[in-house]
């Protein structure tokens, strides 16, 4: 029973954290913000959330790979996946900087005599690039640290140490 829940039940809780953090994290953003935020969404919005959210279902699949258990050690498989993948999350930030100077630009080439409400609206998705940059960067390194984390609670459960590390030998 034991084993059954440490080998078959562990790895997909595991691998459903990440979703329920992302809820969670958009969730926490103030009624107000969301709403301004889904009227105003751009282009460069959905390329980062397209982008975004692919990467993290390829890595919460990868991550659920990579925590199955078996006697003696992981799925070792899908690692170097999940850590190109996790790294790629860096990106986001910077897709998010390029649609915030791009809103910039698009907002002081569009300055003349306007009202304060048109200016806002134009410097809108300026904004929110940036809100969806650092949240696909966020959702993006979950899945990570969620392996990790996942694999010492298997570990610990099922009364194992990990593996040891591999040293390199002298010449």
């Amino acid at each position: 029973m034991r084993r059954t829940f440490i080998q078959t039940v562990l790895p997909p809780i595991f691998a459903v954290m990440p979703f329920l953090a992302a809820l969670l994290v958009a969730a926490a953003i103030p009624p107000m913000a969301r709403d301004f935020y889904l009227k105003h969404i751009s282009s460069m919005d959905w390329l980062i959330l397209g982008l975004g959210s692919f990467l993290f279902l390829l890595q919460v699949l990868l991550g659920w790979r990579a925590m199955r258990w078996r006697d003696v050690t992981f799925d070792e498989r899908p690692d170097r996946w999940l850590s190109s993948l996790a790294q790629a999350a860096e990106w986001f930030p910077l897709l998010g900087l390029l649609g915030t100077v791009a809103g910039i630009l698009q907002t002081f080439g569009n300055f003349q005599s306007r009202s304060a409400k048109d200016i806002i609206v134009l410097f809108a998705p300026a904004i929110t690039a940036t809100g969806s940059g650092l949240f696909a960067a966020l959702v993006n390194i979950l899945p990570t640290w969620v392996v990790l984390m996942g694999r010492e609670i298997i570990l610990a459960l099922a009364g194992s140490q990990p593996p040891p590390v591999p040293r390199e030998r002298a010449p």
